[in-house]
């Protein structure tokens, strides 16, 4: 069971919105991250990757690692996208459609923040980038209206779609949290692979649709980030998403009745890991 780290970022920083700093690192930080990467002796891949080797279209290289960014801020396309570039780098940005930059209605819980603009995807993928859905609004999907999270899976899908000219393969959920039920929504819309966080390191066999995700937080020292690039350091993912911790939390959000936002209001801000 060789263990297959998937490296989880948001926003790249020294000057972060204190509602994004913790999910924040420094550019000296992630600068540092990306030469312990190419230290590894890891050959990094796509998400795509992964979902081609689980329905065994194409292998997997020997001790591969996958690099994604979530939400969509700016700093992905002005830091470290160049940083990936410079050194060959491929990864997966999941964007939420909903507060791209370009269009007159932002449609999303997140606070006013700089993002990535609609033109700069196409420019992103020329540099190696490969483009994901993290839904519409980034609502909670997991405790939404089963009707209202198909929306979110299919409207950002096809936004992404008209404005790239090509197939979006992969999704990643809000805040990480899924169902089975919303896993085989994903599915049913047309994506081949979805990513989750779950704290653990992937492996061949991982749950596709739920795929392990080790977050990278302001707080994460590079002895963490060195220890997950060698396989070590936090657990290898089961095949079963739910564990009973993930459903626990669950409840718990369920009982506080975390709000869910109503389609046409979007006032009330959510955080966005």
């Amino acid at each position: 069971m060789i263990p297959i780290p998937v490296l989880n970022y948001h926003c790249v920083s020294d000057y972060p919105a204190p509602w994004i700093a913790e999910y924040t690192v420094t550019p000296d930080d992630f600068e540092q991250h990306l030469d312990l990467i190419l230290d590894s002796g890891r050959t990094v891949v796509p998400v795509s990757r992964l979902a081609d080797a689980s329905a065994g279209r194409r292998a997997l290289p020997r001790n591969p690692l996958v690099i994604t960014f979530d939400d969509g801020f700016a700093d992905f396309a002005d830091i470290a996208a160049p940083g990936l570039a410079d050194r060959r780098l491929p990864c997966t940005f999941y964007a939420a459609t909903g507060s791209l930059e370009g269009r007159r209605r932002r449609e999303t819980v997140f606070p006013p923040h700089s993002m990535v603009s609609w033109s700069q995807l196409p420019e992103l993928e020329e540099q190696g980038v490969e483009i994901g859905s993290h839904s519409h609004t980034h609502r909670d999907l997991d405790l939404a209206d089963p009707r209202i999270a198909a929306d979110e899976v299919i409207r950002s899908r096809e936004l992404l779609e008209d404005a790239l000219g090509h197939e979006i393969r992969s999704f990643a959920y809000p805040y990480g949290h899924s169902t089975s039920r919303l896993r085989r929504v994903v599915a049913r819309c047309g994506y081949d692979s979805a990513c989750a966080v779950r704290n653990r390191l992937s492996r061949v066999g991982d749950n596709i649709f739920a795929l392990a995700r080790l977050p990278l937080l302001a707080a994460t020292t590079i002895e963490e980030v060195s220890a997950w690039l060698d396989g070590r350091g936090a657990r290898i993912a089961s095949a079963r998403p739910d564990t009973l911790g993930i459903r626990a939390d669950r409840l718990y959000r369920r009982v506080l009745r975390m709000p869910v936002l109503p389609e046409n209001d979007l006032a009330d801000p959510l955080p966005p890991w």
